[in-house]
């Protein structure tokens, strides 16, 4: 009967040593995926930075423009007048 026991016992402890093998290869997994995803981010985050400094120096130099064109021209009261008018 003890044998049983025993044989049970051992049994059990190889189950649960397999599901928290099984664990870890989900949570290395896991970790790559999130890995990968923040290279995937950053680099998307680079991409957008370079877009961003584009469109603020082609903000930038229409802003020259329309101030060369009109000299009472700025920026901000336009904006506001806009605002207000909405």
């Amino acid at each position: 009967m003890l044998l049983y026991v025993l044989i049970g016992l051992c049994l059990s402890l190889a189950g649960v040593a397999g599901l928290q093998l099984m664990y870890m290869f989900y949570l290395d997994r896991l970790d790559k995926e999130r890995k990968k995803r923040l290279h995937d981010l950053e680099i998307e985050c680079r991409r957008l930075s370079s877009r961003l400094i584009e469109a603020e120096s082609e903000i930038k130099l229409k802003n020259d423009l329309l101030s060369v064109v009109d000299p009472e021209f700025e920026d901000e009261e336009a904006w506001a007048d806009l605002i207000d008018e909405r």
